[in-house]
């Protein structure tokens, strides 16, 4: 394992009673599992925010405007036939 440097983090009561859990769970201690969340935190790309709010609101403008009228002209097997 490479050298190590401690650190103190401050967990509210639940985040304390579900990291403890998932430890059980996973058979994996405490530590190596918040060592994973920082991983992740440190290499997946971050959640662009506003883009997942642009979507959102796109999909309930769908919603709102309900079902599309009339029906589709073709079936699947057309889909098939077509190549």
């Amino acid at each position: 394992m490479s050298r190590m440097k401690r650190k103190q983090i401050y967990l509210d009561v639940e985040q304390e009673r579900r990291l403890r859990a998932l430890s059980h769970r996973q058979g994996k201690s405490e530590s190596a599992l918040i060592r994973e969340g920082i991983n992740r935190v440190l290499t997946d790309p971050p959640l662009d925010r506003a883009a997942w709010e642009r979507e959102l609101a796109y999909i309930d403008s769908l919603i709102r405007k309900g079902p599309i009228r009339g029906k589709r002209t073709w079936k699947r097997e057309d889909l098939y036939e077509r190549r």
